[in-house]
């Protein structure tokens, strides 16, 4: 496994109609390093976001998917996703504010 830092976990925040919604319930979707635990995630989430309190985090591992160029045939990269909760009296998270 990868000597990972904390702000090499967390790639990119996922933006999409289901994912805006759930942060109503603070249900925020990440894009996280395919090598990252829970515990990792977590913790990265509580040191990059100043005032947050994870309760819960959920992940989910995505096969690549398959796609053709004329003949050749391959397959795209593997992610994984995280939905991390926060605590109720936790603060929100500013890269979302704006949207």
């Amino acid at each position: 496994m990868a000597d990972l830092k904390y702000y090499d976990i967390i790639l990119a925040p996922i933006i999409t109609e289901k994912s805006m919604a759930a942060m109503e319930q603070k249900k925020y979707t990440f894009s996280v390093h395919t090598d990252a635990t829970k515990s990792q995630i977590k913790e990265a989430v509580e040191k990059m976001f100043a005032g947050t309190k994870v309760v819960n985090v959920n992940t989910m591992n995505l096969d690549g998917k398959n796609r053709r160029r004329g003949m050749t045939t391959g397959k795209t990269a593997k992610t994984k996703k995280a939905i991390v909760t926060l605590s109720p009296d936790s603060a929100d998270i500013e890269i979302f504010e704006g949207l």
